[in-house]
């Protein structure tokens, strides 16, 4: 179940949402208009390097920005 920001066209506020199976919201939780969209989020991850040193990357700096894969070994680029 995964957690999609999205941001309200009518009062400015983002915000969090759990999304089940597909539902997304309606309005915006803080002004209840109906302009909400969903926002383009980055995540963040930590992997081991080849030494064991900690090696922290953002899925945000990636050079494939067009994907919507859940992880780059799942995207085939």
């Amino acid at each position: 179940m995964p957690i999609y920001e999205y941001h309200c066209n009518g009062c400015g506020h983002n915000f969090e949402y759990l999304v089940l199976g597909g539902s997304e919201p309606d309005q915006c939780p803080d002004c209840k208009a109906n302009k909400v969209c969903r926002l383009m989020s980055t995540c963040g991850f930590v992997s081991k390097g080849s030494g064991g040193e900690t090696v922290s990357q953002s899925a945000g700096a990636s050079s494939c920005t067009g994907c919507s894969a859940s992880s780059c070994a799942g995207c085939g680029h």
